[in-house]
This record gives C-alpha cells, structure tokens and sequence, in this order.
C-alpha cells in the first residue's frame, strides 16, 4: 500500500526497486566496520569504538551515510508502508532513535573540539532525518521524532551560530560544499521560521549576484555533487518562478554535462562519480519544476536530468561497499523526489 500523499513521488519506484534500496541501508546500519571517524579525541576516555561514540549512528562506514542511511528507512517505511521490508525498517529506527542514544549523540556533538563536526554535510541530513518523521503520519514516527528532537536543536544551534559567520560559500562538489546543504536545511526548516529565514539569507547573499558558472570545469575527479547546478537548485527554493527564470539563463547560459562513468567502483572517492549522476540528476528535475512551463530550454533539462538518472540509477547494486553504504540514499532521494515535493 502507497500513502496516499506519497503517491505522486512512488509513481517512479515500485516496491522491489524500493525493497533493492531499503536493502542496502538495512545491511549497514548496524555494520559497525570498516568505519571512518572525524574524531577529536580530548583524552584517553575518547579512545572508544563508534557504538559507544555515536550509539545512534555508528554504521555505514562513517556518520553522515548512517544518518542518510536511517532517513531512506523512513522514507521508504513511510511510503511503502506494507512493503516487506517496513518492518525491518521499523525495527532499526525503533532501537537507534531512543531517548538515551539520542541523550549520547547530543553530547558527541556538543563535545570540545567538535564545532566542525559532520558540518555542514551531516548536520543537514540530520535535519532531513528529522523533518522526514515529522511529515510521517505515525504514532512510532512521532516518538522517533521526540527523541531525535534534542539532537535537532543542538544541530539547528551549531549552525545557527556557524552560518552568520561564513563569509564565502564553498563551491565544492563534495561533503563542505555549501549549496547542497543550505538547501536541505531550507527544506527541513518548514516549523523553525527564524532558522528557515536565515538559511534563506544566506542563499540569497551567497549566490544572487552569481553569474556564468564555469560548469565546463566540472566535475572534479570525486564528486558527488555539481557545484553548479546545486546551486541553481538551492536559489530555486528562494525564488519566484519567473524571477528564477531570469537569474537561471543568466548563470547557466548552457549545460554542457553528460553522465559520469566510474573507472574503479572499488575506490570509495573515485565511486563518487555515480552518486555525482545521480544527484545531478534530481537537481536538473528541481531547476525544471521552477521554470515556467514554456520555458524554451526546459524540455532538455528534463531529457539530460533522464539521462543521468538512468546511468546514476544503473550503478546502485550495492556490489561493492565503497557506494553500497551511501548511494541508495541518494537514489531513494531522487526517485521519491525529496527535493521538489512537500
């Protein structure tokens, strides 16, 4: 069974598609290694295993994929809500999102020396996790989200007072670029409006002046985001239709990319490139659902945001670990259309 109000985004995934993606996460999430830790340790009493670290959200290789890893359990739970895999799904946000794992995660990240941790990347995951139990109509969701509520607001107070202090967005096409995260934590802001209104001003001030963007340098060797494009997609959320229209033509005359291949899917940086079409993929389809409807250059939008869609999808088999841990996320992300609808 469908949610009704997710049926519009499940229109592009079916159950076993969605049972593939849910798989990957399942495997991980409770996979405590091979782990990458950013750790700043104090003392000797910071010599701990991930488990005791980050109770909550220790598997997946490193922090940030286990919290995205959790989100696309929700958001598929949420969608396919008799689908096989829900209860399993249900299991996992039941034992990792408790109060007293919650209470350790708060003081992980509240730790000396840890102002930068998982910033920005992580941190606005965390408030898509959030934002994701809040919208599910459920009374489990709803005590998830309770207990994920503390962490959320040391997250929304850490970046409240990180973002009036950033002088220069990061134009990275990886974990510290700027545009990418602003834009999920406008989307996850919908019930904190001073929170929402600063991330809308720093989205404005970062990039409205912006103007050809040199996307034929693109990509790097391991990205897995466009700076370009991800920031068109971040200004789209800020901006009337027609009003985007014009700033769009003028920063991105023309879009010279074509889907990535990935030369060795056993090198967890140079897999990037795959997570790179997907992503590029959803941010092509939210550019083209702020334009108007007779905009000229809207139809090839659309078939290159089809084209990378295809090739990035094509690449989630969870073969190797090195993508299998994140990039289902970023394909429930697309194929759900996270990033476009409400």
């Amino acid at each position: 069974m469908i949610v009704p109000v997710l049926l519009a985004m499940a229109a592009t995934i079916d159950v076993d598609a969605a049972g593939r993606f849910a798989k990957l996460a399942l495997n991980c999430v409770d996979k405590e290694y091979p782990n990458k830790i950013a750790h700043v340790m104090n003392s000797d009493k910071d010599a701990l295993p991930p488990r005791a670290l980050t109770p909550a959200f220790y598997g997946c290789f490193d922090w940030h994929s286990s919290v995205h890893g959790h989100w696309l359990l929700a958001r598929l739970a949420r969608t396919f809500r008799q689908a096989p895999f829900a209860g399993k799904a249900r299991d996992v946000l039941a034992r990792h999102l408790t109060a007293e794992k919650i209470a350790a995660e708060v003081a992980y990240v509240r730790g000396s020396g840890r102002a930068t941790f998982e910033r920005p990347y992580g941190l606005a995951w965390l408030l898509q996790l959030g934002q994701e139990l809040r919208e599910w109509d459920d009374a489990d969701a709803r005590r998830w989200a309770a207990a994920l509520a503390p962490l959320e607001a040391a997250v929304r107070e850490r970046l409240g007072a990180w973002l009036p202090k950033l002088s220069h967005p990061e134009r990275t096409g990886v974990h510290s670029q700027s545009a990418f995260a602003l834009g999920l934590m406008f989307d996850s802001a919908a019930l904190q409006p001073e929170f929402q209104a600063l991330v809308e001003r720093k989205i404005r001030e970062f990039y409205l002046k912006d103007t050809a963007c040199p996307v034929r340098y693109e990509p790097s060797g391991q990205d897995f985001l466009s700076p370009c494009l991800a920031e068109a997609d971040a200004v789209r959320r800020v901006l009337p239709a027609a009003e985007f229209a014009r700033w769009f033509d003028a920063f991105l005359p023309e879009i010279p990319l074509s889907p990535e291949k990935v030369t060795d899917p056993t090198d967890g940086q140079l897999a990037h490139l795959d997570g790179l079409n997907l992503s590029r993929a959803w941010m092509l389809e939210g550019i083209a659902s702020k334009l108007p409807q007779s905009h000229k250059r809207r139809a090839g939008i659309l078939e290159l945001a089809r084209r990378h869609r295809e090739a990035g999808l094509a690449a989630v088999t969870g073969e190797h670990y090195e993508g299998g841990h994140w990039l289902g996320s970023f394909a429930v992300y697309l194929v759900t259309g996270r990033g476009i609808t409400p």
